[in-house]
């Protein structure tokens, strides 16, 4: 089915396991002129198609609007046993690839928030910071932008990516090395991007500190690229 003729309405919110959920009820019009629906899901950090999962489709009716009741006629409890049922569903069919570029992208936002703080929420003026806290937020830019460009690349060619940056070795979620190999991959990367030194940055950020925050904020809270 074309994506353009997907309409999509958000039935909610449900928390499961300490992460919110966004719910949608998704509709279209099928090939025989009856209408189909089904529910996606996606997590209040997901930024990118394959953070969202959907049910099979449950709906066929002769009218939109006949989906429409019976979905938000459906309780708190049936949305989230379908929102389970689509993660065990996920569970059997993903692959390393999503897995491996949501789990780069999970620790560069933890590491770029343990090195720059809360520093887009605490207000304090750009020309007011010490050199220390310009440092710190420089090293957290540089670690966005290898986050950025991650979610930029397809999950399969990331993975490929990663192999061939570790020489052919498939990278393993249980070894006690992982994090030594993980650093090997964003130092790779890192290296590898057109990034302006100290000097220019800090010139560029005391600027336009605003331009800066909103990038931060977007990429890291608002659930999606900036």
């Amino acid at each position: 089915m074309q994506s353009d003729r997907l309409r999509r309405r958000s039935v909610g919110f449900i928390e499961r396991d300490g992460v919110n959920w966004s719910c949608f009820l998704v509709t279209y019009r099928g090939n025989s002129g009856r209408w189909r629906g089904y529910f996606s899901f996606r997590p209040g950090d997901g930024d990118a198609e394959e953070d969202e999962i959907r049910t099979a489709e449950i709906f066929v009716e002769d009218s939109e609007d006949q989906i429409d009741r019976k979905a938000r006629g459906l309780g708190r409890p049936l949305l989230s046993g379908l929102l389970s049922s689509a993660l065990h569903t996920r569970g059997l069919t993903e692959g390393d690839p999503p897995q491996l570029r949501k789990w780069f992208r999970a620790l560069l936002k933890k590491n770029s928030r343990r090195l720059a703080g809360e520093w887009e929420e605490d207000g304090s003026a750009a020309s007011d910071r010490s050199l220390s806290e310009l440092q710190s937020i420089y090293a957290s830019y540089r670690l966005d932008q290898v986050a950025h460009l991650i979610t930029l690349v397809r999950p399969e060619d990331f993975s490929e990516a990663v192999d061939r940056m570790l020489e052919g070795r498939s990278f393993d979620f249980g070894a006690k090395d992982q994090l030594q190999f993980a650093m090997m991959v964003v130092e790779f990367i890192e290296h590898r991007l057109p990034l302006p030194p100290f000097e220019v940055w800090v010139e560029d950020y005391l600027s336009d500190p605003e331009a800066y925050r909103l990038y931060t904020h977007t990429l890291h809270r608002s659930g999606r690229l900036p």
